[in-house]
């Protein structure tokens, strides 16, 4: 009989249908059968000698929640028995009411049971904690996890023994996974969890990748990427990263219509084994970045969200650097001003802040600038060894497109249509802010604010919560200028101010859209003696104009 290896994942869901994604232990049919009498089957299909399957449920009833059961060849494989747990629920959304998307970044997985956390209680295990204890209370309608889902740099103590059974730790990528199976074992590592399990079983989940999905300040720069290609490990690396995001979390980002339309997962699924025709579009994306679209729209009611891929659509020569390729970047402005289906709250998820501390800023700015040779050839390979050292690659590391995406903001904020809130959300940064830009002149009608919510469950050094505390400060602020002033940099088309923060620890951030209402909240994971972590409220505020 087939086993259920990984999942089941709630991915996509609108008012009538929803995606369940499931990894079993041989071929086999899936099928989730709902309460209500809706449900679907998908035969698994194989990638590197894994079976997998997204299975479609139609019929849903809009505004209605409907418990589920998994199925493989007729054998029901969930909910485990004996389990903890709720059942598991699909709860379709209905085309009138509030809108609940909680997000966050940067998990590593959290130790077994009764292990020792040297990070502290994980903001997801919390979330789960909540929702198992009372069933029927607020819950999430999304979650968004903006980044760094798995670890592929920083692999945990276990891991590296299973990593040891395997290879020589010794030879690169040393400690780091190496190639698809050891992807895959983090995935186990981490969607195994318990608690992590149910809550992704019954809490529709959307994701990007950032760095560390492959390693660490991938695609910084272009001097970076040749060093990269000229190691032997890289390219199975790169490719197996790839692969195995599309298998766990890129194709559970789409709707039914468009996997219908995407030829690379009709051939996965014609074929006994997809492995070559998968490697082959991985090693498309690597070699021409602008062919493939990870980026994603999905409108939840008068609710848009664009999740833009700030990783590998980047173009790095540094004569003209930009966090965005020509094609990406036309696409987002397409879906941020199209008018076809308006909206009162748009969001962009990022993985990295577009808005950063002052010094930060200015010194990232300062940096790109000394690389693309402001300053000549010293002051170049100088700025490249402080880009690689202090990690200076996000927004303000490309000086045009940090404007570019100020000036589409300020358009998407006004007019008579405008949304009540443009919210950009991001992670990485491993701390929590609130930061407002401001334009000269009237500005915007909306209120735009950066929410940047990280980690949900990692660590950040003493040292660097003390300069993210610093890099709002006047003094730093004045720093700042200098330096842009020595890299000839122009003044931003914004200026901008934090508003709330900066928190640290491990959290989640709760975004709580009704009409053109916006209310956001920022909770603390905390440890609770004999029982599961707790969520505390360290923020809760109105975001609307």
């Amino acid at each position: 009989m087939a086993g259920l290896r990984l999942g089941p994942l709630l991915r996509y869901t609108d008012g009538s249908s929803a995606t369940v994604w499931v990894e079993t232990s041989r071929p086999c049919t899936a099928e989730v059968r709902c309460a209500d009498g809706s449900g679907g089957t998908a035969r698994t299909f194989q990638i590197a000698g894994h079976h997998y399957a997204l299975v479609p449920v139609t019929g849903l009833t809009a505004g209605t929640s409907t418990t589920y059961e998994v199925l493989l060849d007729g054998g029901r494989v969930w909910p485990l028995p004996g389990s903890p747990f709720p059942p598991s629920a699909i709860h379709a959304p209905g085309p009138e009411g509030g809108f609940r998307v909680a997000f966050g970044s940067c998990r590593w997985a959290s130790p077994p049971a009764g292990g020792h956390d040297p990070v502290g209680p994980d903001a997801l295990d919390a979330l789960a904690t909540r929702l198992a204890s009372d069933p029927e209370g607020e819950r999430p309608d999304v979650l968004l996890l903006l980044g760094d889902q798995v670890y592929a740099d920083e692999t945990s103590d276990s891991t590296q023994r299973w990593l040891a059974g395997r290879r020589d730790l010794n030879d690169p990528p040393g400690n780091g996974v190496a190639d698809y199976e050891e992807y895959t074992h983090l995935y186990y590592e981490s969607w195994l969890d318990p608690r992590i399990r149910w809550l992704l079983s019954t809490v529709p989940s959307f994701m990007i990748f950032d760095d560390h999905d492959v390693i660490d300040d991938w695609n910084t720069s272009a001097a970076w990427l040749a060093d990269m290609r000229a190691t032997d490990w890289w390219r199975e690396r790169l490719l197996s990263g790839l692969m195995s995001y599309w298998v766990h979390q890129h194709l559970g980002n789409l709707s039914p219509e468009e996997l219908a339309a995407d030829p690379v997962y009709e051939q996965v699924r014609k074929l006994p084994d997809g492995t070559d025709v998968l490697r082959t579009f991985a090693a498309r994306a690597d070699a021409d970045p602008a062919q493939v679209r990870w980026s994603y729209r999905r409108d939840f009611g008068r609710v848009r969200l664009l999740m833009v891929d700030s990783r590998a659509a980047r173009v790095l020569d540094e004569q003209g650097r930009s966090m965005l390729d020509p094609g990406e970047e036309a696409w987002l402005r397409e879906q941020v001003l199209d008018s076809s289906g308006a909206y009162d709250h748009l969001l962009v998820g990022t993985s990295l802040p577009w808005l950063l501390p002052h010094l930060v800023h200015d010194a990232e700015g300062w940096n790109a600038a000394l690389c693309r040779g402001e300053r000549g050839a010293r002051w170049a390979r100088f700025g490249e060894k402080v880009r690689r050292a202090a990690d200076l690659e996000h927004w303000s590391a490309f000086p045009e497109s940090f404007a570019r995406l100020a000036d589409l903001l300020a358009e998407a904020g006004s007019g008579p249509d405008a949304p009540a809130t443009v919210c950009v959300l991001s992670g990485d940064v491993h701390h929590a802010y609130v930061a407002e830009p401001s334009w000269p002149g009237e500005g915007p009608g909306a209120r735009v604010v950066q929410l940047v919510c990280s980690p949900v469950h990692n660590s950040v050094p003493l040292s660097m919560r003390m300069a993210f505390r610093i890099g709002w400060t006047a003094v730093s602020r004045g720093l700042g200028r200098c330096l842009a002033r020595h890299g000839r940099l122009a003044p931003p088309p914004v200026t901008w101010r934090k508003t709330d923060g900066p928190w640290f620890g491990n959290q989640l951030m709760t975004l709580t859209l009704r009409g053109r209402s916006a209310r956001l909240r920022l909770e603390r994971a905390r440890a609770r003696e004999g029982a599961g972590p707790r969520l505390a409220t360290l923020l809760d505020s109105e975001l609307s104009p």
